[in-house]
């Protein structure tokens, strides 16, 4: 049974969940509850209602009501979320959704949106079509036509940055099919995100308008969002250990950002000098949070500022983490020269 990050899964207790990595136990699904049924829930799907949770509400509602979708993860050393196999009602796949979607015959406001940005990366960037597909809200059917984002999945990782360059230029264009990002929505997403000032908003902005993963397609907001393909993913489940070393401050020089949007999103590193902390061999610079996915290109010299961790397995090394908490304080991946 395979699953991927961007796939939904559906469970026999009618809750839906969004797989969060490309390798799972043997016993269960590795995800995280996202809706859940209340008959106040301001979703609705096939007569039934349903409210979307956050972290904490996740939480809370699967240990009052259905524990045995939360264990202790022998690998991490904290509780987890994970639809056990015996649970799976169906996986829910955003390629098959798009494929659907481009063959409704009359698409609702949201689902013509879908239908463009797709269409948008086909003819520009000459991705196919059964390597796009359609996540978020809209995979299980539980969006709302006039609010509900755009989270559009493309499969392959130089597939994803195709698109990003095809969106490069569309948007540089007054009647592109789609459009960059205004500064309103930068000073939002920067009050949400950075709470140490480790960037400053200038430099936010400046990074995530050159990121060209996020845009705005009929004045609704879209990703383009990376998932490996199949033939992308190795390895299995706990075939590798990390063990924490406490924090590591780096300059360094961007190698290889090919997974820079995957999940984690993963630079690998040359020429490093430690600025403070323990002197090890480091490998890569690992980010668990949009803030750093994306930050930096091949060549570029950064500063990196996170958890060590030496990792251990069919690859072994050392890397620093990015996001270990939600608001990333005291860590951060930036150039070390940014002229603005």
């Amino acid at each position: 049974m395979r699953a991927r990050p961007r796939d939904f899964i559906h469970t026999t207790d009618d809750l839906f969940f969004a797989t969060t990595t490309y390798l799972h136990p043997e016993d269960r699904i590795l995800s995280f509850l996202r809706y859940i049924p209340d008959p106040k829930g301001e979703r609705s799907l096939n007569g039934t209602r349903y409210s979307k949770v956050d972290s904490k509400q996740a939480y809370e509602f699967l240990s009052q009501n259905f524990p045995d979708y939360l264990f202790d993860c022998d690998i991490t050393k904290v509780q987890m979320m994970g639809v056990p196999i015996e649970k799976v009602e169906t996986i829910l796949h955003p390629e098959d959704r798009l494929k659907g979607i481009m063959n409704v015959e009359y698409p609702d406001e949201l689902l013509k949106k879908v239908q463009k940005v797709a269409e948008t990366f086909h003819k520009h960037a000459g991705i196919p079509y059964d390597k796009m597909g359609i996540s978020g809200s809209t995979l299980p059917g539980l969006y709302n036509p006039e609010k509900s984002d755009v989270d559009f999945v493309v499969y392959g990782l130089q597939n994803h940055r195709k698109a990003m360059h095809a969106f490069e230029e569309i948007k540089k264009d007054d009647n592109g099919a789609l459009k960059g990002i205004g500064p309103d929505y930068w000073r939002r997403l920067y009050e949400k995100r950075i709470k140490d000032g480790s960037l400053s908003y200038e430099e936010f902005m400046w990074y995530e308008n050159r990121k060209n993963n996020r845009g705005v397609v009929d004045g609704s907001l879209f990703d383009i969002l990376a998932t490996r393909d199949w033939d992308e993913i190795h390895g299995s489940y706990a075939d590798t250990t990390f063990e924490p070393m406490g924090t590591l401050e780096v300059e360094c020089t961007v190698k290889d950002a090919l997974a820079a949007f995957d999940n984690p999103s993963v630079y690998e590193v040359e020429d490093v000098k430690i600025l403070d902390g323990p002197d090890v061999p480091l490998d890569e610079v690992a980010s668990f949070t949009h803030t750093y996915a994306g930050q930096a290109v091949e060549g570029e010299r950064i500063l990196a500022r996170g958890k060590l961790e030496m990792f251990t397995g069919p690859r072994s090394g050392y890397r620093i983490v990015v996001g270990t908490t939600r608001e990333s304080i005291g860590e951060y991946i930036k150039l070390k020269e940014l002229k603005l």
